[in-house]
């Protein structure tokens, strides 16, 4: 028998060492294809915006001649002035009585704080108009508390900051409450043990410790508030803000140039308030330490009995807010005929496209929850796991974080002038459902992505060490490995990417067309009809999915563990 060749041990891996090179390309592949997703769906549209803000209108560069006139336009300048003051003032209120809400949850012993945690919420799974129709309900002109105001409007900054508050309660105090419960019971003991008083204690130990999460807390009411179109919309009146100038320069005027200008402006907030974050993110990380301990909260009525009452006034303010909403889209007639009727919920009555909103937004989100997912967690492997560090990847992951900072309407509008461009060949897809899914992927992405790359990050690497060494392809590893233990995190981002693409208005108020009208949109237009009770109707109709999605998961949450994380139980 004729011996082997000196090189025949050498040549032994030659057939392994195209399937790694096949690996290799396929993977690339896969960033380059985010990476142009990204480009498309957020870059180029970005930096179209930014061109039109240097041209006129017939396209000739005109340096910052637009700028100039929006500052010597007094109404411009009142209407940012107005934005920031109003959001402001809402972060005033938001955030100390949110950090009263999370403290009682994290810090306390009261009872019931599963049904508060669920009850605080609501307002995440409601569209932004809800709480505005309410009010109007409670406080508008024939409004059954009007008399409360004392001669004042409702439709103005008071209805903004008291809707906004409903609305942005829940952001804040889910972020306080994650800063809370970090904290190390070291202290608290050393403190005890130096015989310090609990006020000293509350000044010394737990308001530091939570300084960056109060400080995120802040940034994120501030932002939501400045960048959000459909309460004043809907219950501004005649007061103007930044983002019902934007709408009213794009749809009013036709003036996409002054539009573009508006958008930048109300990007800057955005974008500043985008960095301060991440620096008491960057700050919040360092203060955590490998051996604290957690802490434990003792019973003290003194204490516990206060923040129940709390947490009652607050829950009963948000489920009567909802409560006052679903009685409003059952009124015959407001405010004449109070009997109740379920006429309103024939939509075919007040809008041309009835309940086909409702279902185009279900489709919308749908479609969002399972391309965004895919997009959103494959992506994030990629980055963390799937390709060694690269230049493309430090991009891709830049583009990554990007639409945190990008206010809905500024993309609305960015895609607007980017899509319509006579030199983009996919023009074709302005005014379709694509263009409503690529638009809510895009702009509720970074949230997902993080979330993809705190579960991706807490895997061992020593699963890809071990596939490599036993020439396991790294997408099988990926399908067979790295899916299963990730997936209650990717059930959590499909769940995010849908309810918020079904409450949305702002990043698709300017991209629908004749036959894919979403529901918060229709919600809008009801509104402007003086149909209240209808749009009421259709905002409800929207929580009611929501709602159904969320309980959904929650009732598959559980198999979905039992059935990919019985690993991590011990025998």
């Amino acid at each position: 028998m004729p011996e082997a060749p000196l090189g025949g041990a050498a040549a032994l891996p030659s057939p392994v060492r195209p399937r790694a090179a096949l690996d290799a390309l396929l993977l690339r592949g896969g960033l380059w294809v985010a990476a142009a997703v990204l480009a498309v769906g957020l870059v180029l549209p970005l930096a179209t915006l930014l061109l039109r803000a240097f041209e006129d209108q017939a396209g000739q560069f005109v340096g910052l001649a637009n700028f100039a006139a929006y500052v010597t336009t007094p109404a411009l300048l009142g209407a940012a002035w107005n934005s920031a003051w109003t959001a402001a003032l809402t972060t005033l209120v938001v955030v100390p009585t949110a950090f009263l809400y999370a403290y009682a949850l994290t810090r306390s012993c009261m009872p019931l704080k599963g049904l508060f945690r669920a009850i605080m919420l609501i307002p995440v799974l409601a569209p932004s108009l809800l709480p505005a129709l309410a009010l109007i309900y409670l406080f508008g002109n024939q409004g059954m508390l009007r008399g409360l105001l004392m001669g004042e409007s409702i439709y103005g900054p008071i209805g903004i900051v008291i809707a906004q508050c409903f609305y942005c309660f829940p952001h804040a105090a889910i972020i306080l409450a994650v800063a809370l419960s970090t904290t190390d019971a070291r202290l608290y003991e050393a403190a005890e043990a130096l015989r310090a008083g609990r006020l000293r204690i509350f000044a010394t130990v737990t308001l530091p410790g939570a300084r960056y999460g109060l400080v995120s807390a802040a940034v994120v009411v501030f932002t939501l508030v400045v960048t959000d179109f459909g309460i004043p919309k809907v219950i501004g009146g005649q007061f103007p803000v930044l983002a019902t100038d934007v709408y009213k320069q794009v749809v009013g005027l036709q003036d996409f140039n002054m539009g573009a200008v508006v958008g930048i402006v109300l990007l800057l907030p955005a974008v500043g308030a985008f960095l301060l974050d991440r620096w008491a993110q960057g700050k919040r990380a360092a203060t955590l330490s490998g051996r604290a301990v957690a802490y434990v909260p003792r019973p003290r009525r003194g204490r516990d009995l206060p923040l129940l009452g709390l947490c009652l006034g607050v829950a009963a303010v948000l489920v009567g807010i909802l409560a006052i909403a679903v009685w409003g889209s059952l009124i015959r007639f407001w405010p004449y005929t109070l009997s109740l009727t379920l006429d309103n919920y024939d939509f075919a009555r007040f809008d041309a496209t009835g309940w086909d909103s409702l279902l185009v937004s279900v489709r919308m989100a749908a479609l969002a929850a399972l391309l965004g997912s895919v997009l959103v967690f494959c992506t994030a492997w990629l980055l963390e796991r799937g390709t060694p560090p690269s230049r493309l990847g430090g991009a891709v992951r830049f583009a990554a974080t990007l639409p945190l900072a990008v206010p809905g309407l500024v993309l609305g509008l960015a895609f607007i002038l980017f899509f319509n461009h006579p030199a983009n060949p996919l023009g074709f897809v302005y005014g379709t459902l694509a263009i409503l899914v690529l638009n809510c992927v895009v702009h509720f992405y970074t949230v997902a992505h993080l979330t993809a790359v705190t579960a991706i990050r807490q895997l061992d690497p020593e699963f890809e060490a071990v596939s490599a060494s036993l020439k396991v392809p790294a997408w099988v590893t990926f399908g067979r490995v790295t899916v299963p233990i990730c997936l209650p995190a990717i059930l959590d981002i499909a769940v995010y990417l849908f309810v918020n693409t079904m409450t949305t208005v702002s990043a698709v108020i300017f991209l629908y067309g004749p036959d894919t009208k979403p529901a918060s949109v229709a919600v809008v237009h009801m509104d402007e009809a003086g149909q209240a009770s209808a749009a009421a109707a259709m905002a409800v109709c929207i929580l009611g999915v929501t709602l159904s999605a969320k309980l959904l998961q929650v009732a598959t949450g559980g198999l979905v563990e039992r059935a990919t994380q019985r690993w991590r139980r011990r025998v």
